[in-house]
């Protein structure tokens, strides 16, 4: 008997059968500004990227908030499917939903609602997502340019790219893609 396949509306499918790149973004509960002051994107940003590393996740862009995150990575060089990117974001929602909940005196406070992925399977959308990841700062009103935004990599891309490079990452309009993105973030900087 073949059984089909559904989405829930209250969580997306994750389609993390084949290794290759990945688009992901993750919401606090309720878009709460949980991860407001520097000190907070600190703990976040440095988780993000301790569990991509331990997880060997090759982050591309990052950019991390308030009350979401967002990257692109690609899947493990050995593997033969992005499984691991569900244990990836687990501890990291674990570790820092038990640290902020600590912080807050808040114990069992629900802090991660869930992520979504999407497999980038074309170079022109894999690059306006790095593009768009990148600018998500400024998207979001919280700064100018880009590269002030210190919870997020595109001042690190500038830094290692060329700028040929960097040209040809900028011709992809960021906002052209078109994503669920309504999260309005904070800082209190």
């Amino acid at each position: 008997m073949k059984l089909n396949h559904f989405s829930w509306p209250h969580a997306p499918t994750h389609r993390l059968s084949e290794a290759g790149t990945y688009f992901v973004t993750a919401s606090t509960y309720q878009k709460q500004d949980l991860f407001r002051t520097p000190h907070r994107l600190d703990v976040l940003h440095r988780g993000v990227l301790r569990v991509a590393l331990e997880f060997e996740w090759h982050l591309e862009a990052w950019a991390v908030f308030s009350n979401h995150y967002h990257f692109v990575a690609h899947a493990p060089p050995n593997a033969k499917d992005a499984a691991s990117l569900a244990r990836m974001l687990g501890k990291l929602h674990t570790k820092t939903a038990a640290w902020i909940n600590r912080l807050d005196a808040t114990p069992g406070r629900k802090v991660w609602h869930n992520y979504f992925e999407t497999k980038l399977t074309y170079h022109r959308s894999y690059l306006a997502r790095v593009n768009y990841v990148h600018h998500n700062p400024v998207r979001h009103g919280l700064v100018a340019v880009a590269k002030a935004y210190p919870w997020c990599s595109a001042r690190w891309i500038e830094a290692i790219a060329s700028r040929a490079q960097c040209e040809v990452l900028r011709k992809f309009d960021e906002r052209r893609v078109v994503l669920p993105d309504d999260y309005a973030p904070t800082v209190d900087w």
